[in-house]
């Protein structure tokens, strides 16, 4: 380990972020740089305990606790600590082909599992991780490495998001010929469209698209499988296919009033700013706008917090989010939420400091469900109408919410948009290949083999596991990678 007792002598620290007042005046990353001395001291505070729960990624009571890609934290700490920069950024890239990514929009649930919290503050990971993969950047330490031979195999990857372009640079990497098919007009997935530059610049991502091309693998965008190609031919002219959709279908919200002009779903609202802003940095005005109104965000999840940041930056003129969970306590519940499960705590993200700064508090009301929405003479949103709930769980066991009598409200509001969450992959290519999916219309794989019912065919991330984290989707085109490779190859030098 680093030092035995740097867990005692040194305090949990993070990076400070910019003003939230004033960066609302901009498109560019919030979070600010530690020094190397600093991030070395925080690399001391690392056990490396004897069973270090950080990098072993798993599903607990509802959450993920440790890394899913299994990071080597305790390792790359060390050497952070010894100034062995180099040398931590490949023990990084050894489990992670996007540390980049991970570092910036991960939720760190390998710090949830942090021994060292179980008794005071974990380990500051999910910075460090950040900063060895942007040293390596700076350094030139990251270069196209491309596979010193080809197999003569051909892989197609639909969907350019981190499953699908883990999944293609590890099959690069183990010689074969792979083709990633993106409809968007610009690689990245979720990573390029969908969550906002503040947290994730396009630059980053793109940089990393650079480099998988430049070690050999093609990017074909603007072209949707099922609709530009049939599915099938992908089979016939392909070896093997990765089918890394997402789950990009929105959970639909009809109630009263869901069809009023000023409703929207949240990807719809985030992905045209996201465009606009690439395009023309907001000139072309392609985007549905926030400005001058009152915006309700229905979703208390990341992308109902995205829709707030991104609404304060139109210059909207009040913004309000609502979740149907209760206000989580101020501190870890060591019954109903131990270590080494997420800690389910109150925090504000960057878009509720945001809020605070321009507004004067919190912008969440807890424990809420809308009703219906309300709109004038021309159909255009007025407001929403709602009432309190409690969660209960009925007689067969099932969760429900149930509405609190004389909590009704009403919320002037212009605009509304909906981030409840997604309910699978869309069907197009589930249709046309005949592909078995379960319950929840998700391609049916068994996790660690990722195999469907149709030869040839391999399916991962959220297209497979239904919406979850970016750093689940690049565990699973891993894995799924190393399948391909032992389907084509007999066995595989992936791991």
């Amino acid at each position: 380990m680093s030092t035995p007792t740097g867990f005692m002598e040194y305090s949990r620290q993070l990076p400070a972020d910019r003003d939230p007042a004033e960066r609302i005046k901009d498109w560019e990353e919030f979070h600010k740089h530690m020094s190397e001395e600093e991030l070395r001291t925080q690399g001391a505070r690392c056990m490396d305990c004897g069973t270090p729960y950080c990098h072993t990624g798993i599903d607990m009571a509802g959450g993920t606790s440790g890394c899913p890609v299994n990071n080597l934290i305790p390792e790359w700490n060390n050497l952070i600590y010894r100034g062995l920069w180099r040398e931590a950024l490949e023990r990084l890239h050894k489990t992670n082909n996007f540390p980049e990514f991970t570092g910036r929009i991960c939720p760190a649930p390998c710090e949830g599992s942090c021994t060292v919290g179980l008794i005071g503050q974990p380990v500051t990971i999910k910075t460090i991780e950040q900063a060895i993969i942007d040293k390596g950047f700076e350094e030139g330490w990251v270069v196209p490495n491309p596979p010193e031979k080809r197999t003569g195999k051909r892989v197609a990857v639909v969907g350019s998001g981190p499953a699908g372009l883990a999944a293609a640079a590890q099959l690069n990497k183990a010689g074969h010929s792979v083709t990633v098919y993106e409809r968007a007009d610009r690689i990245g997935g979720l990573l390029m469209y969908g969550i906002p530059s503040m947290k994730l610049d396009k630059s980053v991502v793109q940089r990393r698209v650079d480099l998988l091309a430049a070690e050999g693998i093609q990017f074909v965008t603007n072209t949707e499988i099922g609709k530009d190609i049939p599915a099938q031919q992908l089979v016939d002219d392909y070896d093997a296919v990765v089918l890394c959709g997402g789950a990009t279908k929105p959970r639909e919200f009809n109630i009263e009033g869901s069809d009023l002009n000023g409703v929207h779903y949240a990807m719809t609202y985030l992905n045209g700013t996201i465009k606009s802003f690439l395009d023309s940095g907001l000139a072309d005005g392609n985007y549905i706008s926030a400005e001058g109104k009152d915006v309700i965000v229905i979703g208390g999840g990341d992308t109902g917090s995205d829709c707030v940041a991104t609404a304060l930056r139109h210059g909207c003129a009040s913004v309000t989010q609502f979740g149907t969970h209760e206000k989580a306590p101020l501190e870890r519940d060591p019954i109903n939420n131990p270590w080494p499960q997420f800690p389910n705590v109150y925090t504000l993200d960057y878009a509720q400091e945001e809020a605070k700064a321009v507004f004067g508090s919190d912008p969440r009301e807890f424990s809420i469900m809308t009703t219906k929405f309300v709109g004038d003479d021309e159909g255009n949103l007025q407001e929403l109408h709602t009432v309190q709930i409690q969660r209960m769980v009925d007689e067969t066991g099932r969760k429900i919410y149930q509405p609190i009598p004389g909590t009704e409200r009403v919320f002037k509001a212009q605009m509304a948009l909906i981030a409840i969450g997604f309910d699978g992959p869309e069907q197009t290519i589930t249709e046309q290949l005949g592909l078995e999916t379960d319950r929840r219309s998700n391609v049916k794989a068994r996790k660690g083999k990722y195999n469907t019912n149709v030869d040839k065919v391999f399916a991962a991330g959220d297209m497979r596991r239904g919406q979850s984290l970016v750093v689940w989707a690049i565990n699973e085109g891993r894995e799924a990678a190393r399948e391909v490779d032992k389907y084509l190859m007999g066995s595989t030098v992936l791991v």
